[in-house]
Parts: C-alpha cells; sequence; structure tokens
C-alpha cells in the first residue's frame, strides 16, 4: 500500500510541475490553484508513505515518476524537443529508480 502511495504521489508530482509551467509564474488563476493541490496531495501522500518506508528509494521511485512524467508530458503535450538523448536520459532515471528497489533496502 506504501508504495501505492508513492506512486501517485510521483504522477501528482508530474501534476504539480506541468501546472508550474502552465501558470506562468504564478499569474495565472487556474493553473496556480492545480499546481497548489497537485503538490499539496503529492507531498501528502508521500509523507504519509514514508511511515513505513526508507527514504532514499521512496524519494528516488517519486522523484524518478515526477521527473520521467513530466519529460514525457512535456514532449507529447507541450511542444519539448524531442531526441534521443533524452529518450535514453529518461530511460537511464527510469533503470536507477528500478535499480534502487532491487537492491531490498525498501521494506
Amino acid at each position: 500500500m506504501a508504495w501505492l502511495l508513492v506512486i501517485v504521489a510521483g504522477l501528482l508530482e508530474t501534476g504539480f510541475a506541468v501546472c508550474l509551467k502552465l501558470s506562468h509564474g504564478f499569474t495565472r488563476l487556474w493553473p496556480t490553484v492545480a499546481f497548489c493541490a497537485f503538490a499539496l496531495g503529492s507531498f501528502g501522500l508521500l509523507t504519509l508513505a514514508l511511515k513505513k518506508l526508507d527514504v532514499g528509494p521512496a524519494y528516488a521511485v517519486w522523484t524518478g515518476i515526477g521527473a520521467a512524467g513530466t519529460a514525457i508530458y512535456g514532449m507529447v503535450f507541450l511542444g519539448d524537443l524531442v531526441s534521443t538523448l533524452k529518450i535514453i536520459s529518461i530511460t537511464f532515471v527510469i533503470v536507477g529508480v528500478i535499480g534502487l528497489q532491487l537492491s531490498g533496502s525498501a521494506h
């Protein structure tokens, strides 16, 4: 259950990062409101998950999902540059997170 919280928190991190861009420096109301909601949800779920999980692997999964998800969202929906190096780098982030998970350091 704790890992499910981390995964959802990571997806919400993607949401708050995208809304941060769409808020244009907090000058647009609804993206700013959405940013606040996603950030509160993301940090709240991560906080709950950390009651049961080691901080290193949980934080790595959270940030990995957020970073990879945000980069992918940007390329697919926001017109961010798509390159082979960017896709390989996203893959490395995901592989690194999986490696931490497989290291056996989680409960």
